[in-house]
């Protein structure tokens, strides 16, 4: 019986338990990833080479070298699950061979060492491996090759879950992605890419989107070029795992810190996309290294030392020019994202970004270019979410909808909504669902006003409100108080004020009869 989505997320996400007391919950999913590719690894290469033997006629060593993937003698699972002492340094050793022969891989499966026997002991380990040896991860005993990403994608989600504010580094919940995803509609034969990664969660959404569309495959594989990059090690590794179980093996994920070092360089200059998708961090402080690993020290009037603020707007230079409708402040790397990502767009590119509300209508620098953004029409939509939809914030969020080939109709407009109030509630994160999705794409398709919930501003009206993006000052969402009838109110009043004196009457009656 094949292996169906159910059981096997409930058997992955039982492997987390037994690491339970061991290590912190915010570091199960660098163990756990790493077993589920070797074994899955493992299985599939076992799966090819038997079908090489059997259609070729070879010899098993003739078939392992005519295998797809180089998987080498020591990284394989019979040999390890015989190992009965330092198994978690075998195990280092194998992730190790596995980068040697793949280089492709360098670096992805050896940011976890499982040999620290301080935090993972040989039984702990030995249970482990039992636990992966329950089912058979090969192709043909799986439902359908690609529920091993789904799973891997709701492991994700579990493991952010179970991370808390942790979670929000490396995971961007389902509705917020498809959402922007359907806003900037990819298209097959595209570029698409994400400056700030995390597990890659955007990047294969987008291509899920285009694999639906017509020409959106070639045989299997879908028909769209996928790029990212991270910052984080062990979130980037996570990242490439996920590319890898998700079959899209030709994605160039880079590893460093995008607005410093952006690694997608062609010819000396930044790579362009045809859309871009990202929820960077939100306000990201001291986000110019090269100004804060130099910065002066002086002493103050009491001879202690004191650091000297370093000016960003003269001490950022940023050689491809990323910056050019202005240097972001130190305390919020928000606004240098956007024009990241704005710089790597193609002529008729569009971008998706989530940004925290900050950036609609805080001042100073950040005023002066998003009013350059808004002049130089290149912001195509906003978008108000509710509360508490993300991991390491319960502060609300927008989507800006950047577009640098605006149609004719949406020219000097932005199209504004707001969509804080649709939500699923929950206990720690709000949710967007399904049909709150497609209530804002509606709307956002159809490019008329919606009622206390869309308009379609002219830029004129946002140049009146000093180039202010707040959502409150476009949409009125306030509910008018009821008309209050002044003449029945006081009927009313007069009813009542009779009643009151029967009942004293009444009431001084009984006394009396008392004697009182």
């Amino acid at each position: 019986m094949n292996l169906k989505l159910d059981t096997l997320e409930s058997w992955l996400w039982e492997s987390a338990n037994i690491l339970r007391g061991s290590i912190d919950s915010s570091d199960f999913k660098n163990y756990i990833f790493g077993l589920l590719f070797l074994k899955r690894t493992n299985d599939t290469f076992e799966e090819e080479v038997e079908l090489l033997m059997e259609e070729d006629g070879s010899s098993r060593e003739d078939a392992e070298e005519d295998a797809y993937f180089n998987f080498p003698p020591e990284a394989r699972w019979e040999y390890l699950t015989k190992i009965t002492e330092n198994i978690g340094v075998e195990l280092d050793k194998a992730f190790a061979a596995i980068e040697r022969e793949n280089t492709s891989l360098e670096g992805v499966l050896t940011t976890t060492k499982f040999g620290d026997k301080d935090k993972l002991s040989d039984d702990v380990i030995k249970r482990l491996l039992s636990h992966f040896n329950q089912y058979s991860l090969r192709n043909a005993d799986l439902e359908s090759p690609h529920i091993l990403g789904d799973a891997y994608e709701y492991l994700i989600k579990q493991f952010a879950d179970d991370a808390g504010k942790k979670g929000g580094e490396f995971y961007t919940p389902r509705g917020v992605v498809q959402l922007i995803v359907q806003l900037i509609k990819p298209e097959p034969k595209q570029r698409i890419y994400d400056p700030t990664m995390g597990s890659g969660g955007m990047l294969i959404e987008a291509a899920n989107y285009i694999a639906e569309q017509p020409e959106g495959k070639i045989g299997k594989n879908i028909n769209v070029s996928l790029y990212g990059q991270e910052k984080n090690l062990s979130t980037w590794a996570i990242g490439k795992l996920n590319m890898l179980l998700h079959n899209f093996t030709d994605a160039d994920l880079q590893k460093g810190d995008t607005l410093v070092s952006p690694k997608h360089i062609e010819n000396n200059e930044l790579m362009l996309f045809d859309r871009v998708i990202a929820n960077p961090p939100f306000s990201q402080g001291e986000w110019w290294t090269p100004a804060e690993t130099n910065v002066e020290v002086k002493l103050d009037k009491n001879g202690k030392e004191k650091k000297v603020t370093p000016k960003y707007n003269t001490q950022v230079t940023d050689p491809y020019g990323r910056f050019q409708y202005g240097i972001p402040p130190r305390g919020y790397a928000d606004l240098a994202f956007l024009q990241h990502m704005i710089s790597v767009l193609k002529e008729d590119g569009k971008a998706g970004v989530v940004l925290p509300h900050g950036t609609l209508f805080r001042g100073s620098t950040e005023g002066k270019i998003r009013k350059a953004l808004l002049q130089a029409d290149l912001v195509e939509g906003i978008v108000g979410l509710p509360s508490k939809l993300f991991y390491n914030t319960g502060i609300p969020a927008s989507i800006w909808i950047i577009n640098k080939n605006k149609t004719e109709a949406q020219q000097n407009k932005v199209a504004i909504i707001d969509a804080s109030n649709y939500f699923k509630e929950g206990k720690n994160q709000n949710q967007l669902l399904e049909n709150h999705v497609q209530k804002i794409v509606n709307a956002y398709d159809g490019y008329t006003e919606v009622d206390k919930y869309m308009r379609v501003v002219a830029l004129s009206e946002i140049k009146e409100n000093d180039f202010n993006l707040n959502i409150s000052r476009y949409i009125d969402t306030t509910e008018p108080e009821p008309e209050v009838d002044i003449l029945a109110v006081k009927q009313t009043i007069a009813d009542l004020e009779q009643q009151e004196a029967e009942i004293d009457q009444k009431l001084s009656s009984f006394l009396k009869e008392m004697g009182i």
